[in-house]
């Protein structure tokens, strides 16, 4: 008997009116699409028709800045609250997963669970949690705050947070529900657990009042790609989403987290991971080309810079020389680690000056960039899945919807036709999707979890 063919994941990556730093300013894209509901729904049912395992909203807790004249250039942002937005896609999609990010730094782990329970609910399970930790000083003086939380202290806040999420989401066993009229029970007492928590971040007293998800869990993703975010993930991630340039590279992260499961009791195939890519799609290789030069020609240097220095830290790059070296000795800082090591690799490696290095990342953030057309982007996406360097992709449309129309109609196809992606759903879950196993309830005895 032959063993099923494995298939890749896809997950559809929706910021703004698309990835590249310069989307908006294309001619066919529609700069406000991203606030309008139908907008979204249109590009949501392009990803379920061609059996995307889930679409993705990115998001963070506060605009970027000031200074607001480098602000007013940049549409890299979620308008709309990522949650509503999900519940309202929920209705109008039958299968695709239902992905978004909230910070554990920022929300109490009360009201995650019972929002997340809740999308569960009404998608009838379909969605999943990217936890982040949160990395920028604007969205920390959003709380209140006039920096952000250590990167050590957010992470150890996170593992304890997660614990809580977990126990919280098992405040009921699926069949606690009763809803026996002769007898006056609503639910069975016996069957109820509530959290008793005090640990060194939390403390937490009680239960959720929605019942059990239909996933049992919502799918735990995970974007974190620093020694810290890989801990969290290896204890706590079913997805992981990742930045990585090259098949080497990719091969090393994934068979490093892959090799950190053990120690938690889990085992290689309980976690996919998903490097992010982002596709220029032609029938030829000169109209992939001509796609990809078009927005890279209508990157404001300003911008450039500023989403540089924003992934750096705050770092302020303008007294540097935009065509010199690309400094290698900046201060490191407390926020998005990864992604500092990964641009100042980079830049190293291949000698690029400031403003190269925002043209190479300008596309992506540091994800990877592939130009080419169906045919020869399914040769390198086949060549990573096969060789241990991915379960599959969160591609990351250079606009929306036409990036992802281009993928969706060009290279699902060729991956088909290669037999690497499936042609239907076989399930209705995300975690069937996913071939995610639904939690068994962690909380049946004894009745205090999470310390």
């Amino acid at each position: 008997m032959s063993t099923p063919r494995r298939h890749m994941h896809l997950g559809a990556f929706f910021f703004g009116v698309g990835h590249h730093l310069a989307a908006w300013r294309h001619p066919d894209v529609d700069p406000g699409a991203a606030s309008r509901i139908e907008s979204l729904k249109e590009w949501t049912r392009i990803a379920e028709e061609a059996n995307f395992d889930a679409i993705f909203f990115a998001d963070n807790v506060g605009l970027p800045g000031p200074p607001d004249a480098v602000v007013a250039k940049n549409a890299l942002w979620y308008p709309l609250d990522p949650l509503i937005t999900l519940a309202a896609l929920s209705q109008a999609t039958t299968h695709i997963g239902l992905v978004a990010t909230v910070s554990s730094t920022y929300l109490p782990p009360y009201h995650l669970a019972r929002k997340y329970a809740s999308l569960d609910q009404v998608s009838h399970g379909r969605s999943g949690w990217n936890l982040v930790t949160s990395g920028s000083d604007f969205e920390a003086r959003s709380f209140g705050l006039d920096q952000q939380l250590g990167h050590a202290h957010r992470y150890a806040r996170a593992h304890e947070y997660v614990r809580i999420v977990k126990g919280l989401w098992d405040s009921w066993d699926d069949d606690a529900f009763v809803h026996d009229k002769a007898a006056n029970r609503f639910f069975d007492t016996a069957k109820l657990h509530r959290v008793a928590h005090e640990g060194e971040h939390y403390k937490v007293h009680g239960a959720l009042q929605t019942p059990r998800a239909p996933q049992g869990h919502p799918v735990l993703v995970q974007a974190g790609s620093s020694g810290d975010g890989q801990d969290l993930a290896a204890a706590t991630a079913e997805v992981v989403f990742t930045a990585q340039q090259s098949a080497q590279e990719a091969r090393a992260f994934y068979s490093g987290l892959k090799g950190r499961l053990a120690a938690h009791g889990r085992t290689p195939g309980q976690l996919k991971i998903l490097p992010g890519i982002s596709p220029f799609v032609g029938r030829s290789q000169q109209e992939a080309q001509d796609k990809f030069d078009q927005l890279q020609g209508l990157i404001d240097p300003v911008l450039g810079v500023g989403l540089l220095s924003t992934f750096l830290g705050n770092v302020d790059l303008t007294g540097y020389d935009i065509d010199g070296p690309f400094p290698q000795d900046l201060p490191v800082t407390e926020g998005w680690k990864s992604r500092q090591e990964l641009f100042a690799g980079m830049a190293k490696r291949d000698h690029l000056s400031i403003r190269q290095l925002y043209e190479k990342v300008a596309g992506a953030r540091g994800h990877w960039t592939l130009v080419g057309t169906a045919e020869s982007i399914a040769d390198e996406l086949e060549q990573w899945f096969t060789t241990g360097a991915a379960d599959g992709f969160n591609v990351l449309a250079p606009t929306l919807p036409h990036g992802l129309r281009d993928f969706a109609e060009l290279v699902i196809p060729e991956l088909r036709r290669r037999g690497l992606f499936r042609t239907e759903y076989e399930g209705t879950t995300l975690r069937e999707h996913l071939g995610l196993a639904r939690p068994s309830h962690r909380a049946a005895s004894p009745r205090t979890t999470g310390s």
